[in-house]
């Protein structure tokens, strides 16, 4: 008797070892997050997260239909704690649709199980699609902010092995990847994969000097021009020499200002290929 009771004790414990084992709380994924715009439904947690620094989005909308949004998106997917109650779908879309449309956003499409929001101030412009299981035992937010892609792939005609080509057959080279504003002689940044070429040109072919010759079109005085071609060319050869370390016996400036055209100062394409920069073997 006494050892029948033992067994009946230690099998009440495992089961409540079990039981609790069973009910424990799951944590958030690590390195999940709610997303600042709302807090999450009573009772789940962070099974998935993903975050796209730039993605996109298909939304719908009654008024507009369906509506592509790209920028900054986030996927996150909720899942209810083991022995918590069950809301129902419709539940947790009207809470996300009740908590966007009190801070001055909008249920831009709603369905038995999904929902399309959108919130939009001065500043931004929010789009969520909520997905809910039919148990309603999991759902999902995907949340993209309106914003424009980050460019970091550029593409340029301005290669170094063009370079080298042109200046073997014809003794020099055009670059039309050297920009300035207008009456300035400052380079600017989108300039760099040009004068990168550049170096590359002269770290792979270490017996050429060249002429750097700056043009501009017609517009303006003469002698304005030939100083401000002559200002620009300098430019490059100092920042060749500052940035790449190109030995300055190497480079010499020249300004021909309109003097030398390839085309005709009549059109403003014309003028765009008259305002360039060329490399002269000495």
């Amino acid at each position: 008797m006494k050892k029948t009771y033992i067994m009946f004790i230690n099998l009440i414990i495992v089961f409540l070892l079990i039981a609790s084992f069973a009910f424990a709380q799951k944590e958030d994924r690590a390195g999940s997050k709610d997303h600042p715009l709302f807090t999450r439904m009573p009772n789940f947690y962070i099974n998935n997260y993903l975050e796209y620094e730039f993605d996109a989005h298909e939304f719908e909308s009654e008024k507009e239909g369906k509506v592509t949004i790209e920028g900054h998106k986030y996927k996150i997917s909720y899942v209810l704690q083991p022995g918590a109650k069950n809301p129902s779908a419709l539940q947790i879309l009207r809470n996300y649709g009740n908590a966007i449309k009190k801070i001055g956003g909008t249920v831009e499409k709603e369905s038995i199980r999904t929902a399309s929001l959108k919130y939009k101030d001065d500043e931004r412009e929010i789009w969520t699609y909520v997905w809910v299981t039919a148990t309603a035992s999991r759902y999902d937010l995907t949340i993209v902010e309106k914003e424009e892609m980050v460019q970091d792939v550029v593409a340029s005609p301005e290669t170094s092995e063009r370079f080298a080509r042109d200046i073997r057959i014809n003794g020099k080279t055009t670059i039309y990847g050297i920009y300035f504003d207008t009456d300035k002689t400052e380079i600017k940044p989108e300039s760099e994969p040009a004068l990168k070429e550049i170096s590359n040109l002269l770290s792979q072919n270490t017996d050429l000097k060249i002429y750097v010759v700056g043009h501009t079109d017609n517009t303006g005085e003469l002698e304005y021009n030939m100083e401000l071609s002559l200002s620009r060319a300098k430019s490059v050869v100092n920042y060749l020499i500052d940035n790449y370390n190109i030995e300055i016996d190497r480079l010499v400036y020249h300004g021909v200002g309109p003097l030398s055209p390839v085309a005709s100062n009549k059109t403003e394409e014309g003028r765009a290929k008259n305002r360039r920069v060329e490399l002269i073997e000495q």
